[in-house]
């Protein structure tokens, strides 16, 4: 199984909703160039519950693409474990320093390259495991 961690960050001059199209667009050609060998109509997209992600153009868009939108799961403090293996040890480097945008792309990005791939596995094992339950119980994981 292959995965992918998207950041989509809004262009000044863009709408909310054209940036996280754009941002899908980007991800779909970037599959595309690196990982040729890649069944593209065969991605699993998990993303936010945020109007710009479940709106008409972006359903229409993940369904040309061929994509599958995994189902949100309910609210659980439990069930956002990028919040908890991704962003919350990221942030730790920034806590208390107040930086321009760039600065914390930046050292977001540093600290991500910097990562061992087993990391990432870790993290994307335990969202499997934590996935697993919320089915088990009808969607609802606590």
């Amino acid at each position: 199984m292959r995965s992918f961690l998207l950041n989509s960050c809004q262009e000044e001059k863009e709408s909310a909703l054209d940036s996280f199209i754009n941002t899908l667009k980007r991800l779909r050609a970037r599959i595309l160039r690196k990982r040729p060998d890649m069944d593209i109509g065969n991605v699993l997209l998990l993303h936010g519950n945020t109007q710009r992600r479940t709106s008409i153009r972006t359903r229409e868009t993940i369904a040309l693409f061929g994509w599958t939108t995994l189902p949100h799961p309910s609210y659980s403090l439990d069930s956002a474990s990028s919040d908890y293996h991704l962003f919350s040890p990221m942030k730790q480097g920034l806590r208390g320093k107040h930086n321009e945008d760039e600065k914390v792309k930046n050292a977001d990005k540093i600290w991500l390259k910097g990562k061992q791939i087993q990391f990432y596995e870790a993290g994307i094992r335990d969202f499997v495991k934590r996935w697993n339950v919320a089915l088990e119980r009808g969607g609802d994981y606590t």
